[in-house]
């Protein structure tokens, strides 16, 4: 039965699909039958996260535990939350309705940096206190995870637990002390932090202390707790088929953004792209095997009856085993009308043979990242891609029978000149231009579409030491690029610069951040990552009545000997590394793929190689 409460809320609201729960693949226990209860918490609506592929990792591995119970909660929209406030409804789960309160531990993950004011939203509704020295042992315990969790800094003194790295082992683990610590009673918070931190890759806030120079930079960080690490080293799972990938989705009953089935083929990269932190965080590149992928990937899409399958990864056709998956997909997938679909193609591996075997059911859109508009400025942030094999690509896709193609530029890279910003479009202009070079084009138009993000400097990543580009200077790039762009045939989508800048401040900050970030959130200010509810004004005010300058956290170039925020947080990539790096892009000076030769990143320690 809903509670009267909720009833009312939902016929007061746009798409009440979102929070009535009962989806197919749901999982329902009886909880008093239970000994942990874990509410996962996506930060965001309900499309969003049940577009998440990590959530449904978790939960299916955790719910496969007979006396543990995991549940879904999203953050409502404006509408909704606006009833719950007026009703007093707290925010519940979607599996049993019960509110947050009721559980042993809330996490959230971690996977945009302007979704932080969203937590604080998810905490309120639930009537949980925001700082973690305010909640004793009687309440959940507060968890994160998740990629923005390598400098959680600005929003760590709201956690009690920040999982580094990847969760199947840990999350497990951590629940386990939890039951262990239920079933002894009368454990203090302190203790079971202090068990819970000999988990590798766990990061307990409260057990480090800051300090800073006058001059605003990290001084130190120190644990203040015997036996606590001065660094703590990310969890990795060192061989990804002992965790074979989830078989039972949650099909969600309001579309998801990306609703479709999906699984994990591998994880990390090898390309050493230095402006993308995934691509550092994730290391080393370890892959499943494609007997174990074709299993799961045909029991998923009976169990949901999904028509479309996503090899997902950051890196898909770097997958040693491809083609054979493909062809072993091949084997009953367009007799089940499912279509397969590769999101991560590179320009240096695309194939005829790639088109072929992922096009037997339907065509969907071609979309390669080129990332910068001329060669000196690829070398620059190591992207191994050539114009020829740009073109070679974009050939083999017009002979395919494709005549779209989408083009991802970045703006605002180190090094960049105007120059640069020409060069994206004289890209977009060439693959046009080879179009209708083509006899077989004679009749039919072509649409290229350049989509151009703003570069944000991201922590673990050779350029964490340079200041990014001002909304000023970005605005004034986009400008350019639409001067530059003199065909019909070419599209062009651009970011906002001033999320950007949010996003830049919130990567590369510390944890005077956070009572910035609680003022903003009480001044109205959530959903960051939406256009339409993004108060870029109310930001600037919070950050000007608290005295706290944003421009120092992105803005400034970071000491190459310098101690970061993130400093006490190792992902395997050691500093001297990255130093290297930085200095060959300053150079135009590139670094060969993982799989071509070791450049001795320091990654393979985590799996016991030299």
């Amino acid at each position: 039965m809903f509670d009267p409460k909720l009833k009312e809320a939902l016929g007061r609201v746009q798409k009440p699909g979102r929070y009535t729960g009962g989806e197919p693949g749901s999982v329902y226990k009886d909880k008093e039958k239970v000994d942990v209860r874990f509410a996962f918490c996506f930060p965001d609506t309900y499309e969003v996260g049940m577009s998440f592929l990590g959530e449904k990792i978790l939960y299916e591995l955790l719910n496969s535990h007979k006396n543990w119970w995991c549940e879904r909660a999203f953050m409502p929209w404006l509408d909704m939350k606006a009833e719950m406030e007026r009703l007093d409804l707290p925010l519940y789960t979607m599996e049993s309705k019960d509110p947050l309160t009721d559980f042993d531990a809330v996490g959230f993950t971690l996977q945009y940096e302007l979704s932080y004011t969203n937590i604080l939203a998810m905490l309120d509704l639930a009537h949980i206190p925001f700082y973690a020295k305010e909640r004793d042992e009687h309440w959940p315990l507060i968890v994160a995870g998740g990629p923005c969790a390598c400098n959680s800094e600005p929003i760590a003194d709201f956690f009690d637990v920040i999982q580094l790295g990847e969760g199947e082992n840990q999350l497990p683990s951590i629940c386990a002390e939890i039951e262990r610590a239920k079933k002894e009673g009368g454990v203090s918070k302190k203790e079971l932090l202090r068990r819970i931190a000999k988990i590798p890759g766990v990061y307990i806030p409260a057990f480090y202390d800051v300090t800073y120079f006058e001059d605003g930079r990290v001084k130190a960080i120190t644990p203040n707790e015997p036996g606590i690490p001065v660094v703590i080293t990310k969890a990795i799972i060192k061989d990804l088929n002992e965790f074979t990938p989830p078989t039972n989705f949650v099909v969600p009953m309001v579309g998801a953004i990306q609703d479709r089935a999906s699984i994990e083929v591998l994880r990390g990269c090898v390309r050493g792209c230095r402006f993308c932190q995934a691509g550092f965080l994730y290391r080393p590149m370890r892959q499943r095997d494609a007997n174990l992928l074709n299993k799961a990937a045909q029991e998923l899409c009976s169990n949901t009856g999904y028509e479309e399958l996503s090899l997902s990864s950051l890196s898909t056709s770097d997958h040693g085993q491809l083609e054979e998956l493909l062809d072993d997909l091949n084997e009953w997938a367009p007799k089940e009308h499912v279509s397969l679909s590769l999101p991560s193609l590179r320009v240096d591996n695309f194939s005829e043979s790639l088109i072929e075997k992922t096009t037997k059911v339907r065509k969907s859109g071609l979309t390669f990242a080129a990332e910068a508009g001329t060669q000196r400025l690829r070398n620059v942030i190591n992207k191994n891609v050539t114009w020829d094999e740009i073109e070679k690509t974009c050939r083999i896709a017009f002979k395919g029978g494709y005549s779209s193609v989408k083009l991802y530029f970045m703006m605002g890279l180190p090094t960049e000149t105007l120059e640069d910003i020409e060069g994206i479009a004289e890209t977009a202009q060439k693959v046009v231009d080879l179009y209708y070079s083509m006899d077989h084009a004679k009749g039919r138009g072509v649409q290229v579409t350049i989509s151009c993000a703003c570069f944000v400097p991201k922590p673990h990543t050779p350029f964490q030491f340079v200041p990014m580009d001002t909304a000023e200077t970005l605005q004034a790039k986009q400008k350019h690029l639409l001067e530059s762009v003199h065909s019909r045939k070419i599209k062009v989508n651009y970011h906002d610069s001033t999320t950007s800048f949010l996003e830049g401040v919130f990567a590369k900050g510390d944890r005077r951040l956070a009572p910035v970030i609680l003022e903003a959130y009480k001044r109205g200010c959530y959903f960051d990552g939406w256009e339409e509810c993004f108060k870029y004004d109310t930001w600037m005010q919070v950050f000007e009545d608290l005295g706290v300058d944003p421009r120092f956290y992105c803005q400034r170039p970071i000491g190459l000997d310098e101690v970061t925020p993130w400093s006490h947080m190792d992902y395997g990539i050691t500093h001297d590394f990255l130093v290297r790096e930085y200095n060959k892009a300053l150079a135009a000076q590139t670094t060969k793929p993982c799989n071509r030769a070791c450049s001795g990143c320091g990654a393979n320690h985590l799996l016991g190689g030299p």
